[in-house]
């Protein structure tokens, strides 16, 4: 037989090959149309959008700028945001480098592309979507000059920044790159008051030696004597004036302006010797910074808070709309706290050559800075010690420590050994050593927590602290209201911090005890810190979500257990009545904390009533000095001049408003005449003698000596933390300081403590 081979039979198509196809080419022509229709929608906007170009040209020659106003608390004009110092160049008067420097940076194919970076918008769309948010950004100049036109904000919808990318395309066709980049120098801001190029030359380096009379009469513009190290340092303020503001944040402004001159080098703008050069370069000093000069008020310095208050403007409405648009900004500051706040100041620290102080106020209720002294003279220094001055908190610290020694079920009258201890440093496998003791060997003994506040024991306190754990404290402190990066060294347990706290720091943070463990903030402020601005009135066009007014509405996050933080204002009462801190007592009730540092270069009072909380920081301001000898010939302790200056001006901050409730009262029942105040009377000067023992508060404690310690980790020096000195800071009376007005009496002070002396193991640590 032979095998029958049959034919090659095609066979029958898969069941559902056809339609799947059929899918296929319908999503494909649907995806076609959503295209065209996209890029027909795309251009449409980039067509309507031409006609918004002569308003540009108008912006561009700053014609319709409006100064905002910024207004006390009663509604009082206490400053101006203005372009007022801006000096207008031409594309000729702005050096080559200068340029490249901003491009280099900021948008480096701007000679290139047609006002939209599609390479950038590409990989700015990749990496966020890697990072799941907004990591890059993809703005070329012509979209930034743009959005500053519009006074647009960060916060833009898809249509908003689809309309600005139109702008800026047509604007790449209608304007000359020459004139975007002329015209993008002469609108930016650079930190410090600085609009415009020439304004940022002035501001950063005309008091340079190597640029002085530049801008006057007969020289030069500064821009056109800029480096090519002075030219990358104001192109990398622009991404973030306050971030890489060389005055308050040195080392990032360095390492940005060490960023632009490597993109210079790499983009052929400079010569690997000029760059070798230019990295070696120092930044400006402070002082040859010279700020916008702020509005000034008949016996006030509110440069201070409104330069707080102005960066906090800036970041929420844009620099073009803060400077530009005509907002009516009401403040929370008072004035006639102010006034006493200086005044407190002025009793004790007005001697030139001295220390200085810094005090913030903030009412409790609210969260609300009242007053705000940020060093001897704005116009002299615009450094802010209140916001910027990072300095240690020595036992003024304690009170974290406290808080989370209570949370983890650690007894008011839970008793401790005061004596000389020796701590294994964690994970140094016994190599280092924590040693901490008090002053010429005086110890108590034991004492309860509770003693140990009053008199800032560390021996105790440093016990306390280890058991509870340093991360612990560290992070609770951060919860209340500190924002700066706090170490978790042994040291840090008694006031031994790499990087210090500033006072509006610590007055906020011991303002969440005062509102029984509630943090406050509000809407207008950065999330969770104090509040600046009450509210802000549109001008010129509505505010960015359309609204004509933005009103603060006050937040609290509860931080503590209102059982806590009421324990912890009980032991803190102790301070002021029999502790360290008596010559703060005003004659009701108030609680608070010393802290010193061990080489006596800060001193601290911090506290409050039942209204206020207030924080009070001296030291010298430029440098740290030993205050061994500047309270008439003994050291400066927290119990000094700070508890002094606290003391001050609580007492008239309690003047001040018992006069606002009579003149009230008077109002309500219409029996005054105009004008007529009803100043208080009372005791204002005297404080009433300390109790040997509070009522409610159990035995009394013994009081400790305080003296040093020595701690590996601890920043030598100032980093070392508390000092609260000896017997001395128990008395805490106050003597007659030089060109001081009389303070409250006092019992007389000891003899003046002995500086403490190194000792120990790992260094010389904190004390207190």
């Amino acid at each position: 037989m032979s095998a029958t081979i049959a034919p090659d039979i095609p066979l029958p198509p898969a069941p559902g090959r056809k339609p799947r196809l059929k899918r296929l080419r319908l999503i494909a022509i649907l995806f076609s149309l959503l295209l065209l229709g996209l890029v027909s929608f795309v251009f449409g906007i980039f067509v309507s959008v031409a006609s918004d170009l002569p308003s540009l040209t108008k912006f561009s020659q700053l014609k319709d700028a409006q100064s905002s106003v910024l207004l006390d608390d009663f509604g009082h004009q206490i400053g101006l945001l203005s372009q007022h110092n801006r000096v207008i160049v031409s594309p000729g008067q702005i050096p080559q480098i200068v340029k490249e420097a901003v491009v280099s940076i900021e948008d480096k194919r701007f000679e290139s592309n047609s006002g939209i970076d599609i390479r950038g918008i590409a990989r700015a769309f990749i990496s966020d979507i890697r990072h799941k948010g907004g990591v890059q950004g993809a703005s070329t100049i012509e979209q930034q000059f743009i959005k500053n036109a519009l006074q647009a904000q960060s916060h833009r919808t898809i249509l908003e920044k689809l309309r600005e990318a139109a702008l800026a395309y047509q604007l790449s066709h209608k304007w000359s790159k020459e004139k975007i980049i002329t015209a993008y120098h002469n609108t930016i801001y650079f930190g410090n008051g600085a609009y415009g190029i020439e304004s940022a030359a002035q501001t950063y380096f005309g008091h340079d030696v190597n640029h002085l009379g530049c801008g006057t009469p007969n020289h030069e513009l500064c821009v056109q004597q800029l480096l090519p190290w002075e030219a990358a340092l104001l192109a990398g303020v622009i991404q973030s004036p306050s971030a890489y503001d060389p005055v308050t944040n040195p080392m990032d402004a360095r390492t940005r302006r060490d960023l632009v001159l490597r993109q210079m080098l790499e983009q052929g703008y400079l010569t690997q010797g000029v760059y070798e050069e230019s990295v070696k370069q120092a930044l400006p000093a402070p002082k040859e910074v010279q700020a916008t000069r702020e509005q000034t008020i008949e016996g006030v310095d509110a440069g201070y808070f409104t330069s707080w208050v102005q960066q906090q403007v800036i970041e929420r409405y844009g620099a073009p709309r803060a400077f530009d648009g005509g907002l009516r900004i009401k403040t929370t500051l008072d004035l006639e706290l102010q006034r006493s706040a200086e005044q407190a100041v002025n009793n004790y620290l007005a001697y030139p050559g001295g220390p200085t102080a810094s005090l913030v106020a903030i009412e409790n209720s609210t969260g609300e800075v009242r007053a705000m002294v940020g060093g001897r003279n704005y116009n002299e220094s615009a450094f802010n010690l209140a916001t910027e001055g990072e300095r240690q908190p020595g036992s003024s610290f304690k009170a974290f420590d406290l808080a989370a020694a209570l949370q983890d079920g650690i007894s008011p009258e839970s008793v401790w050994t005061s004596k000389q201890k020796v701590f294994i440093v964690p994970r140094t496998h016994g190599s280092e050593k924590f040693v901490v003791h008090n002053d010429e060997g005086s110890y108590s003994g034991s004492n309860t927590l509770t003693g140990a506040t009053a008199y800032s024991d560390n021996s105790i306190y440093a016990e306390v602290g280890l058991k509870v754990g340093t991360r612990r404290i560290a992070l609770l402190a951060h919860r209340m209201g500190i924002t700066t990066p706090l170490s978790t060294n042994p040291a840090m347990t008694i006031g031994g911090l790499t990087v210090g706290v500033t006072p509006l720091d610590m007055a906020h943070a011991y303002e969440t005890i005062a509102h029984g463990g509630q943090r406050v903030s509000g809407t207008l402020a950065e999330a969770g810190e104090p509040v600046g601005i009450q509210e802000v009135s549109a001008g010129g066009g509505p505010l960015p979500d359309g609204a004509r007014r933005d009103i603060n509405q006050v937040r609290t996050k509860r931080v503590l257990p209102p059982a806590i933080a009421a324990t912890e204002t009980s032991m803190l009462e102790t301070v002021l009545q029999y502790g360290t801190g008596r010559a703060a007592a005003i004659g009701q009730f108030a609680a608070g904390k010393t802290g010193t540092t061990s080489n006596y270069g800060d001193a601290w009072f911090v506290g409050w009533d039942s209204k206020y909380t207030v924080a009070v920081w001296v030291g010298y301001p430029t440098k740290l000095v030993p205050m061994t000898t500047d309270f008439n010939g003994q050291p400066v302790l927290g119990g000094t001049f700070p508890a002094l200056i606290w003391h001050d001006f609580m007492t008239s901050a309690l003047q001040v408003d018992k006069a606002r409730a009579e003149n009230a009262a008077l109002n309500k029942k219409g029996t005054h005449e105009p004008g007529e105040a009803t100043a208080p009377t009372g005791s204002e000067g005297t404080a009433p003698p300390p109790s040997a023992s509070p009522s409610g508060k159990g035995t009394a404690p013994v009081p400790s000596t305080k003296g040093k310690a020595t701690a590996p980790g601890a920043a030598g020096g100032e980093g070392g933390g508390a000092a609260e000195g000896k017997g001395s800071e128990h008395a805490a009376a106050p003597a007659t300081p030089p060109a001081a007005a009389s303070p409250a009496p006092e019992p007389s002070p000891p003899p003046a403590a002995t500086p403490p002396s190194s000792s120990g193991t790992g260094g010389v640590g904190p004390s207190g």
